[in-house]
């Protein structure tokens, strides 16, 4: 069985979306059962989750409709909800990640300026 140790985050996400707040507990209740030691074997259960940095995974939640990030630890069957929202706001946040790695340096109020005018404007 995993612990799934941010459920608070996912009380946030249910009521922050409540049209996924029934698929995101579906998946919390699913996962929490989950007898699993590798992104392999998840790989039966959730066939379109992708695996990538940093031990982090994405599910597709509700119809494919929303995303949910999580980092899996495998070995100690630790799960931390990282992120929840649909797909263009997922779009945007890969955006504004990429965008804080190339500018994160001495003039950093004015790199968020130009993070967040980027991200409004679509890249």
């Amino acid at each position: 069985m995993f612990n799934i140790i941010t459920r608070r985050t996912l009380l946030h996400y249910a009521t922050n979306y409540p049209n996924a707040s029934n698929a995101l507990f579906e998946w919390y209740h699913e996962f929490e059962k989950l007898e699993i030691n590798s992104f392999n074997e998840l790989k039966r259960f959730y066939n379109s989750a992708s695996l990538v940095k940093d031990d982090r995974v994405v599910f597709n939640i509700s119809g494919n409709k929303f995303r949910l990030v999580v980092r899996i630890v495998f070995e100690y069957k630790v799960v931390q909800i990282k992120w929840f929202g649909t797909h263009k706001e997922r779009s945007n946040k890969c955006l504004y990640d990429k965008l804080q790695k190339i500018t994160y340096g001495t003039h950093r109020d004015q790199n968020r300026s130009r993070i967040r005018s980027a991200i409004r404007m679509g890249g």
